[in-house]
């Protein structure tokens, strides 16, 4: 497995163990949910969102994943290194002056606007035959993709539909992770209504939540990402997936705080009682969110230490952050011991929710400067 930083695993403050088999189980679970005649893709951008894209992809393509979709160019062609013999999807689309790299490399891009479809057209009317990429059309997201009419324009032009035939037509869901949302059943509605005339053309709607509302989203592609990597698609259904990754801090120090005194910068939290404190060598800088601290207004995040929840007491710096030991066992608050900051016993999610952000920001922003390992997360 590749290792992030060469260094002597003592000197790191913290360590961020990933379990790519965790990922490849997820992707099953998934693919487990469709009918056979609707492939399971996987979404590996951002990093494997935060998991490491070599691993990641190197046990999804095991499993039995073949098409992977990506954000940008360098993306795919770092991904392309790893599985030759992958599909691979560019969602970012055709930036100019890379088509050369996108044939040379056997990457297909996503193409979301006019000048892209035209440009990738005139390419395989010069080739002399179709070259592969897909479609994006816009069903209410309004990021990427055709609008409707272009669309519905687009699939008539000879000029442009004649050199070249989609290898997908996709669109991508606004609200899928609530699944109540009228916006879901507008998207679905509008994209069967625009994609009906070409059946000969494989398509797909459906992230992870989309996987999870049902076969009604799943057309002939699904492209799960979060789910993948353990995060929680349905914001209202309890989350099934495996956790795949686990962050652990480093304690440097364990100190008493007398009741009445501050903790941290901007001093917002006060020690309500006597108090034991341990830091950690982790903060926003790895990637644990400076919003989820803690203040006399409202709690904040926590850590797990052997089974006893430690709350996070004040701000969270740059590089530590400050947890209320207090209730924690004497033997377990050893200088050099590591606390669980994020893993199968502090979600994602729930971290997410204290920072008022989602699961996702948490997980592509892990471990810059943690000892990286892979393996279960024992």
């Amino acid at each position: 497995m590749p290792t992030a930083h060469p260094h002597p695993k003592d000197l790191y403050g913290g360590r961020l163990t990933i379990d790519p088999d965790a990922i490849a189980a997820n992707w099953a679970y998934l693919n487990g949910k469709l009918n056979g005649a609707t492939e399971c893709a996987a979404a590996i951008k951002a990093d494997a969102y935060g998991t490491g894209q070599e691993a990641a992809g190197k046990a999804l393509f095991k499993a039995g994943c073949k098409t992977f979709f990506v954000a940008v160019p360098t993306e795919a062609l770092a991904l392309r290194k790893t599985l030759p013999d992958a599909v691979i999807y560019a969602l970012d689309g055709l930036f100019p002056g890379t088509v050369e790299h996108f044939i040379a490399h056997n990457i297909r891009p996503v193409l979301g606007s006019l000048p892209e479809l035209e440009e990738w057209a005139a390419v395989c009317k010069a080739a002399g035959k179709s070259l592969d990429a897909a479609l994006h059309v816009d069903t209410g997201i309004h990021r990427l993709g055709l609008s409707p009419d272009e669309f519905a324009v687009s699939m008539r032009n000879k000029g442009l539909l004649g050199p070249f035939t989609p290898s997908l037509i996709m669109s991508h869901l606004a609200c899928g992770s609530t699944p109540a949302h009228a916006m879901n059943q507008r998207q679905l509605d509008q994209f069967r209504d625009i994609t009906k005339p070409f059946a000969h053309i494989p398509k797909s709607l459906a992230n992870s939540a989309g996987v999870l509302m049902g076969p009604n989203y799943h057309f002939d592609m699904v492209r799960p990402g979060i789910a993948l990597y353990g995060g929680q698609a349905i914001e209202t259904e309890p989350n099934t997936m495996k956790p795949v990754a686990k962050v652990e801090a480093r304690i440097m120090i364990v100190r008493d705080v007398p009741e009445g005194d501050t903790i941290g910068y901007g001093a917002r939290q006060t020690a309500q009682r006597p108090l034991k404190n341990a830091v950690v060598a982790a903060g926003y800088a790895d990637g644990l969110l400076r919003r989820a601290s803690s203040s006399d207004a409202g709690s904040g995040g926590f850590g797990m230490i052997g089974g006893y929840k430690a709350p996070i007491l004040g701000r969270i710096s740059m590089d530590m952050i400050t947890l209320d030991v207090t209730d924690v066992p004497e033997h377990l608050l050893v200088r050099g011991a590591y606390v669980e900051m994020l893993g199968p016993n502090v979600a994602a999610a729930d971290l997410a929710a204290y920072a008022e952000t989602i699961d996702y920001e948490y997980l592509t922003s892990l471990g810059r400067r943690f000892e990286r390992v892979y393996g279960p997360l024992t």
